[in-house]
């Protein structure tokens, strides 16, 4: 097939996907199966159904819309005491999971997909059924909040990537907290904007007001080494330099990077993808088992070494985000390449949708039938016609 083909067939192959994936309680993570079933991918997982929910709400069919609608609503319904959505909810025996050291962007996806969904479905009665819910999803992020800082903190291994050591205040996690601040209009979003560039990227010459936000920064700005993409993480005195691309994508997505950074970030990528089998690796600079970085549970069941899942598998989720990242930055034609390559990833193994790929060999790896996949390209492809986020 030649490009536009592929992508046309990749279009249509991702609402088939959708479709088989949805439940009367929302999208599974994955197609329903023994292994799936084994692994704990037949839930509905707060991240996955809301990028889900992006998706198939703006789709042409009733029932991925009001599947869109159904996975926040089983959301909300095992909501915290304390306003925290959950990581998972399990249909079957009807219990939520909260992960090992809590999972918190769960609840920021949530949001993000309520506010984007109601808008989509013409649906304000959502958001009047889930107004509750919503005011104590934000009152437990703001919880999470430092006072002065205005950035989220959190434990390691708490978000998508579950088996990396980033902790205190974390790339990706702030990026979409800052978007989430927009898009509720919350107090202060333009200092947590300000704050987000002075801490992960602080090499400018300009320094903190804050004194405690100066002194995290000048452990950085004496010894980082990778000073073209933002910082995965900050902490007292440690940080990451890997290379988050789903945390910088997000950062250029969402508004945070201007456009000279934004281009210095894509490069950076660009330059870090060469010779990938397809879009995009999850980290530029896998962490090494020498690394001071390096956890004992990155190496459990072999899943975290150098090159695979997190720390440098290619996943084509976040693919999708780097071909909206793409687009927003008002690069066209490299975005519709790069969702050319997109489709040919999840065209593996006759529409595997494999969950990730092998970051040197390209071998298929991880969970088939993934939905945020299928989710991920309808919105790159949407991406190349108009802006999927928006204020």
């Amino acid at each position: 097939m030649d490009a536009a083909a592929g992508i046309e067939a990749c279009r249509q192959e991702s609402l088939k996907l959708l479709q088989a994936n949805l439940t009367p309680h929302g999208i599974l993570a994955a197609a329903p199966g023994n292994r799936a079933q084994s692994r704990g991918y037949t839930q509905v997982f707060g991240r996955d159904a809301a990028v889900c929910a992006l998706a198939m709400a703006a789709s042409d069919s009733a029932d991925l819309r009001e599947g869109a609608r159904r996975s926040l609503l089983t959301l909300a319904a095992h909501q915290a005491a304390n306003g925290q959505i959950p990581k998972y909810v399990d249909p079957e025996s009807d219990t939520a999971d909260f992960w090992y050291l809590g999972c918190i962007d769960s609840t920021l996806w949530w949001l993000i997909a309520l506010r984007h969904v109601a808008r989509a479905l013409g649906d304000p009665a959502l958001e009047k059924k889930l107004a509750d819910a919503s005011r104590e999803a934000i009152r437990w992020l703001q919880c999470q909040e430092h006072q002065q800082i205005l950035l989220l903190q959190q434990n390691e291994a708490s978000d998508w990537a579950d088996i990396m050591p980033r902790s205190g205040f974390v790339l990706y996690t702030n990026a979409l907290w800052h978007y989430v601040k927009r898009l509720y209009g919350l107090p202060r979003a333009e200092e947590t904007g300000h704050h987000f560039n002075a801490l992960f990227f602080p090499f400018s010459s300009s320094l903190p007001e804050y004194r405690r936000l100066r002194l995290l920064t000048h452990y950085v700005r004496n010894r980082a080494q990778n000073r073209e993409l933002y910082l995965s993480f900050v902490n007292l005195s440690y940080w990451g330099e890997e290379g988050d691309v789903f945390g910088n994508v997000l950062a250029i997505l969402l508004g945070l990077a201007d456009g000279s950074r934004a281009s210095r970030i894509l490069h950076a990528i660009g330059r870090a993808e060469a010779g990938a089998a397809y879009p995009v690796r999850a980290v530029c600079s896998p962490i090494r088992r020498s690394d001071p970085l390096w956890r004992a549970y990155m190496g459990r069941h072999l899943q975290n070494l150098e090159h695979q899942y997190h720390n440098g598998g290619i996943w084509p989720m976040v693919g999708g985000f780097w071909v909206m990242a793409l687009a927003a930055a008002g690069k066209p034609r490299r975005a519709r390449e790069e969702l050319a390559r997109l489709a040919l990833a999840n065209e593996v193994n006759g529409w595997e949708f494999n969950e990730w790929f092998h970051g040197q060999t390209g071998a298929p790896r991880g969970m088939p039938r993934q939905s945020w996949n299928a989710a991920a390209f309808l919105l790159a492809a949407r991406a190349l016609e108009g802006r999927v986020f928006g204020s």
